[in-house]
């Protein structure tokens, strides 16, 4: 038979009081109140007509523009490229604006730009780094690494960069990237050539498909056709430092380079470099 609870009423009614209660959210709280909210529209207000002011008038005017990063040809002309926006707000200048004046100057990647208040506008320029001296017939450009043509240039200017010539037929414009296939392959070759081999080149002699670094020293590097550049250049590096004078140096197979003090006498098989 089931047990019946023995519990008094009385003592059921007590537990049962002693249930916690759960408290209650007053949302009306959680509202702003109406002060706050005028408060609040009010600054708003205030922010948005002060940037009108400041970008309407001239209290935050440009009056000065300093372009910081590039040689001070490229300088003198981004700071003319820039000059119509003396007298606009630093305020409303907008990176777009910037890049739309920069786009045409052949001799800049691209520029950043800080506000310098009141009344400075400062320009970060990535310049074009200039690699070679690009010579058709009479004519002569100057060429960034990146293969653009920067500017011409008066014959036997740069006098310190490699030489590289062109067909009369192959069209040239400034600004414009080298599609000549040939000029481009002696770019590629010139960048990884800047930072590898001890010695200046003078000019690149390209027949074919055959690839020569003739160096100020009279030496001629003879790369071969385009594939292990890096390793080909690894290898005349290390042979540079360490062979007397010769006349030329192929490498076109890097694993069995050959040297000769001149193209009439004997070559010479020398060992690669181990290391």
């Amino acid at each position: 038979m089931a047990l019946k609870d023995q519990r008094s009423p009385a003592r059921m009614k007590a537990a049962a009081a002693e249930l916690p209660r759960r408290n209650r959210v007053d949302l009306r709280r959680l509202l702003p109140s109406a002060s706050s909210l005028l408060i609040g529209f009010t600054l708003l207000a205030l922010g948005v007509a002060a940037y009108g002011v400041a970008r309407e008038t001239g209290l935050f005017a440009i009056r000065q523009i300093e372009v910081v990063g590039a040689p001070p040809d490229v300088s003198t002309r981004v700071g003319a490229a820039l000059q119509p926006f003396e007298g606009r707000s630093l305020v409303g200048l907008r990176a777009a604006d910037l890049d739309r004046k920069i786009v045409g100057l052949p001799d800049v990647i691209g520029v950043t730009h800080d506000r310098a208040f009141p009344h400075t506008l400062r320009v970060y320029v990535l310049p074009e780094r200039a690699l070679l001296v690009l010579r058709r017939g009479e004519e002569s450009w100057l060429v960034s690494a990146r293969a653009r043509v920067v500017r011409p240039l008066e014959r036997g200017a740069r006098p310190m960069l490699p030489r590289i010539w062109v067909p009369r037929q192959v069209d040239v414009g400034v600004g414009d990237t080298l599609a000549d296939g040939p000029a481009r392959r002696a770019v590629r070759v010139l960048v990884l050539a800047r930072n590898g081999l001890p010695a200046r080149v003078h000019s690149v002699r390209l027949e074919g498909p055959e690839t020569t670094l003739v160096l100020r020293s009279g030496i001629e590097v003879r790369l071969g056709r385009e594939h292990d550049l890096q390793l080909k250049l690894a290898v005349a590096a290390e042979l540079l430092r360490e062979l007397p004078e010769f006349a030329y140096l192929d490498v076109a197979v890097p694993d069995r380079p050959v040297a000769s003090s001149a193209d009439t006498q004997p070559q010479l098989e020398v060992d690669t470099v181990q290391g």
